[in-house]
């Protein structure tokens, strides 16, 4: 069966579903995006996803024309039509059609696209073995160019960052803020563990807020361990016991290696598979 895409209110095949060559969001990847979970035919933490996407759009003075509960019915209508148990949603607001040139006052009738489908961003042998990862040299965004908790269209920073990954033979790097400090992964979150304690950069380190990072935090300050979001440098990742990536479509993933020093013992550490498991049941329940 062919997929069927949400645009503007209809759904439409996938194969038919598109968007104006003057959009803006194909032009200047001026729109937002949410990427969501769903586990059961049920989407994982919908309303904080789609209360960041609005966050996003009103950031970037972009108005979405439906409210958040109708978004929130939208996402959950495109799990359900499609058939969805465990997969991934990508609900998408492009700025519209306008002109060639940069002013979004000349755009018209903002494009809502919510695409629901299966995903398998990391090989099951991974989650059991570990990732290894490198450093790159291209840095985070700096938040005064554009700040890192908008999730926007353009995502040439992150892209690049993973080109360069992809070329050293890793599918995911590490990436540092302007002030070489330890942000965030291309697509995911950080966290270290060191002396048992929980550690992973703060906010104000240039990173995304990520959904899955802070359910990795609830459920490790339940299980007693101390979280710390703080600054952290390239070698305190050398140093940590374990290392572990969050993200939607990650969900909790263990790091063994960086920039070819082998992290604790080489494995991925107790810690890292406990909370790994714990999410799991979470994101399942």
């Amino acid at each position: 069966m062919s997929r069927q895409v949400y645009i503007n209110g209809k759904f439409v095949p996938a194969e038919q579903a598109t968007v104006s060559v003057f959009d803006h969001g194909l032009l200047y990847g001026d729109g937002v995006f949410e990427g969501l979970r769903s586990y059961n035919s049920k989407v994982f933490r919908l309303e904080q996803h789609v209360r960041r996407l609005y966050e996003s759009a009103e950031a970037i003075r972009l108005e979405i024309p439906m409210s958040q509960a109708a978004m929130g019915e939208a996402i959950d209508l495109s799990v359900q039509t499609n058939g969805i148990e465990d997969g991934y949603i990508r609900a998408v607001v492009t700025r519209g059609a306008g002109t060639l040139g940069l002013d979004p006052n000349r755009c018209h009738d903002p494009q809502v696209i919510i695409i629901a489908d299966a995903i398998a961003l990391y090989p099951e042998e991974l989650y059991e073995k570990g990732l290894e990862i490198i450093t790159s040299s291209v840095i985070r965004n700096h938040p005064a160019a554009l700040n890192p908790c908008i999730k926007s269209l353009n995502y040439l920073n992150n892209i690049l960052a993973k080109i360069e990954g992809l070329e050293a033979g890793c599918i995911e790097a590490l990436m540092l803020n302007h002030k070489g400090e330890v942000a965030e992964c291309t697509g995911d979150n950080l966290f270290l563990v060191r002396d048992g304690q929980l550690l992973t950069p703060p906010l104000d380190a240039g990173i995304l807020g990520g959904i899955t990072r802070g359910a990795v935090i609830e459920l490790a300050r339940e299980t007693g361990l101390e979280v710390l979001e703080t600054t952290l440098s390239q070698d305190d990742v050398y140093a940590a016991d374990e290392c572990f990536l969050t993200g939607t479509a990650a969900e909790v993933i263990p790091v063994v290696k960086v920039d070819d020093r082998s992290i604790g013992t080489g494995k991925p550490g107790p810690i890292t598979l406990d909370l790994k498991e714990r999410f799991h049941r979470l994101a399942r329940e």
